[in-house]
């Protein structure tokens, strides 16, 4: 009899072939015995296995790493625990539009609805948190439906993708001949729009007539990577630029375009707001901060969030990037595309900065110890260069940095996003350094944030990827015991909120990493610079006050 065997293929390979068409070139995971024929398939694919301690921080890194690259990430868990081990980062992308696939174990077809081990009903459960969850039916169909939920991921707005997929299916093996593989390239439309025309020449009108006008650059400014076009649509019409989220970095600090401090002045005194790639949620006030004399314009890849909360006077649908590029053209020409009547509006906003920036010197500048935790992220801003990617994993602490750290170039700022999830800094890490192993990075944890996946200190340890990471420790979840003191009195403000005294640069030094311990703000730089020559994954454990607020956990925003 003829031997068929090389023209078979099992689920296992299928699933790596279609993960090598989207352009896959690494996976997080963590080990399980429903998945470990996709590993195989991945060494024939040459795509690298990088196991981590916790599944969450799979998915944490599958979700940094789409942010990074631009291309979407993926997490293989097997089934039970495994998966919802990852539903906090399979939800986090989904709140921060993160393109990601989650692949997940699954028991045996053959034992359906028996109890087999770790059996769950995980298509139902990851149903509201993704784009498009299902379950693979068919050994045949496996690089099929991978290929489909990766094309669904960037269906409007992108976010993640969720398969599950039985163990038998997974290892049983099919003729080659019978099984659909996706070319790379063929499968996947572009997703660009450059919007409705007519709303286009629109807008143009009402940027080249404004006085007052100014736009906050949001996430989906990087996410569509439309930086050049946000940076010449700014320059040209000489309009003021606030940067949010992904979106910090478009503009270089020292930018004449480039306003941090002034937001809420100009948001209440602009005569047009243009919005890009921000829904108007609880970081917008939902909205409410916006003149309501003003003209609201918003921009944004999904018609869902247009007019969301708030009533706008014009929406577009589109990639920001192709919008804003359309809007400059549209505009170029007409009286100097309103440019020079905008000095004015200009100073006005940067004197506002400067007095909020005066307001706030004392405290960046303190000598007081414990340290205060302006001086703390004053020292780190300082610090950075342009090729430092910055990342906030925590509550107060990373509100601090959130006015004061600026990256220096585009998409070199990471944090959560709008779930507000602690414990992305760790895997945020292994991502953006195994994608960019170029940059530096730079981490910002808070001592609660840090305690929820620290463990993969490990990982960053085993696969030498060094950063330079500082823990803004004052023993407390301070963002919660700021509310609890307000509401309830000093003397119940310790309910549930205080941590113990973790010197976590011994932890770093016990794992294999580099860690120094600082109390003394004159101290906070050179060890700083310390970390960044050793090499190594390191944590600066930098004992800040436990009494010190954050402006924004004092006005309580995220339950407003």
């Amino acid at each position: 009899m003829p031997d068929d065997t090389q023209d078979m293929i099992s689920g296992g390979h299928l699933v790596a072939k279609a993960l090598k068409a989207e352009g896959v070139e690494r996976i997080y995971t963590l080990c399980g015995g429903h998945i470990i024929d996709i590993y195989d398939g991945c060494v024939d694919e040459g795509i690298e296995v990088v196991d981590v301690r916790h599944e969450q921080v799979a998915a944490h890194a599958a979700d940094g790493y789409a942010r990074i690259t631009g291309k979407p990430g993926c997490a293989v868990v097997t089934a039970g625990p495994g998966t919802t081990d990852a539903v906090t980062g399979v939800a986090n992308a989904f709140r921060a539009e993160s393109p990601m696939l989650l692949i997940g174990g699954q028991g045996a077809l053959t034992q359906h609805k028996m109890g087999s081990l770790q059996d769950l009903p995980h298509v139902d459960m990851m149903n509201p948190i993704t784009k498009f969850a299902a379950a693979v039916p068919d050994t045949a169909r496996a690089a099929d439906m991978v290929s489909m939920a990766f094309r669904e991921c960037y269906h409007g707005a992108p976010g993640p993708s969720f398969l599950e997929i039985p163990r038998d299916v997974l290892d049983a093996k099919v003729p080659a001949s019978k099984a659909r593989v996706p070319q790379a390239g063929a499968y996947r439309a572009s997703t660009r729009s450059a919007g409705d025309p007519e709303a286009i020449e629109k807008l143009a009108d009402l940027l080249v007539h404004a006085e007052k006008p100014a736009i906050l650059l949001g996430s989906q400014v990087w996410t569509t990577r439309g930086t050049a076009s946000a940076i010449e649509l700014v320059r040209t019409l000489n309009i003021p630029a606030y940067m949010n989220g992904a979106g910090r970095g478009t503009l270089p600090p020292g930018d004449p375009h480039h306003f941090q401090l002034s937001r809420r002045y100009a948001f209440s005194g602009a005569d047009v707001i243009v919005i890009v790639g921000t829904p108007f949620d609880f970081r917008m006030g939902y909205g409410k901060r916006l003149s309501p004399d003003a003209t609201v314009v918003q921009i944004d890849l999904d018609y869902r969030t247009v007019g969301k909360n708030r009533d706008i006077d014009l929406g577009i649908v589109g990639d920001a990037g192709l919008v804003l590029k359309s809007v400059t053209e549209a505009a170029s020409g007409r009286i100097n595309g309103g440019a020079s009547k905008r000095k004015e509006w200009l100073d006005e906003l940067r004197a506002a900065e400067q007095t909020a920036l005066e307001k706030r010197l004392p405290s960046l500048r303190s000598d007081a110890s414990p340290i205060h935790p302006y001086r703390l992220v004053s020292e780190i801003n300082d610090f950075l260069t342009e090729d430092s990617i910055y990342i906030g994993d925590g509550g107060d602490i990373v509100t601090f940095s959130g006015q004061v750290v600026q990256p220096k170039s585009p998409g070199h700022w990471m944090d959560p996003g709008p779930l507000g999830t602690l414990g992305v800094g760790v895997p945020f890490v292994l991502a953006a350094k195994q994608a960019r192993p170029d940059k530096e990075v730079v981490a910002l944890f808070g001592d609660g944030a840090f305690s929820l996946t620290g463990w993969d200190f490990e990982t960053l340890v085993r696969y030498d990827l060094p950063f330079v990471g500082i823990v803004g420790n004052n023993s407390s979840m301070n963002q919660i015991r700021y509310g609890q003191a307000a509401k309830y009195g000093k003397d119940r403000e310790r309910v549930g909120n205080t941590l113990g005294d973790v010197h976590y640069d011994k932890f770093a030094q016990m794992l294999g990493g580099y860690g120094e311990e600082v109390r003394d703000p004159a101290d906070i730089g050179p060890a700083l610079r310390r970390a960044r020559e050793s090499g190594k994954p390191s944590l600066i454990n930098v004992w800040v006050d436990p009494d010190a607020y954050a402006p924004g956990t004092m006005n309580q925003t995220m339950y407003k």
